[in-house]
């Protein structure tokens, strides 16, 4: 099977499977958001999917809604659709759905110039910023069957990364998305912000988030004390809540 030959030689460390024993034409899957996207550091595992008898002649089939003429849940050109000697399922979603700009990713929407779009792309990385941090909480909270190692560790390895990104978002220092240079450090700096003043709806709603998100961590067992700092209130409003 194509898909089983590519994810035992060159499966990416950004993507991480479970497969049955007894039926190899099922597997779970994982994808960590890449870097230079608004799904940065976080795990997406919405992709159960099945490999149907006539694979690889026909895509699998992948448990959920989501509009992708790669497995012809939309109807696409033909660079776009399942081609049986190239395509494969899980490298082609992580490229074609979790990329830099999402707000184009609208099936069977002609933008035109994507230029003119730049605000509204903008202000959707910013809302999707803010679900995959829910999404990371929530996850935290009640991580998927068999992958509960697998969620832990991922974020006592990245709490960091994504409170530093976060951060530098809230402050305006650079674009939700981009690549930011991470220093080990609780008091990475930016030599310069972006044009125009950060969206006060995303500040607000990160602003919490973010508090969310420390407390989150240091439960999961990550040294983020340099991190308390002027979040100390929030975050005792939290545990008393919680």
């Amino acid at each position: 099977m194509q898909e089983w030959k590519i994810l035992e030689k060159n499966l990416p460390d950004s993507i991480y499977v479970r497969v049955y024993e007894g039926r190899i034409d099922l597997l779970r899957a994982v994808i960590i958001g890449a870097s230079g996207t608004p799904y940065h550091d976080g795990l997406f595992f919405f992709f159960d999917i099945q490999f149907p008898s006539h694979y690889p002649n026909k895509p699998p089939k992948k448990d959920g809604l989501v509009c992708l003429s790669l497995i012809n849940t939309w109807h696409g050109t033909e660079k776009e659709n399942w081609n049986p000697s190239e395509s494969t399922v899980l490298l082609s979603i992580q490229a074609l759905v979790l990329n830099a700009k999402p707000f184009f990713n609208e099936p069977g929407y002609n933008f035109g110039d994507l230029s003119t779009w730049k605000k509204e792309s903008l202000a959707y990385n910013e809302d999707t910023f803010v679900l995959s941090c829910r999404t990371m909480l929530a996850v935290l909270n009640k991580p998927p069957k068999h992958f509960e190692g697998f969620v832990a560790q991922h974020f006592r390895e990245r709490a960091e990364t994504i409170l530093i990104a976060s951060k530098a978002y809230i402050d305006g220092k650079v674009k939700v998305g981009d690549h930011i240079p991470i220093e080990n450090t609780a008091s990475s700096s930016f030599s310069s912000t972006i044009s125009g003043e950060a969206n006060k709806k995303f500040q607000d709603s990160m602003g919490i988030i973010y508090s969310k998100l420390l407390l989150a961590f240091i439960k999961n067992g990550s040294s983020l004390e340099d991190y308390v700092g002027d979040n100390i209130w929030m975050i005792t409003c939290l545990t008393i809540k919680l």
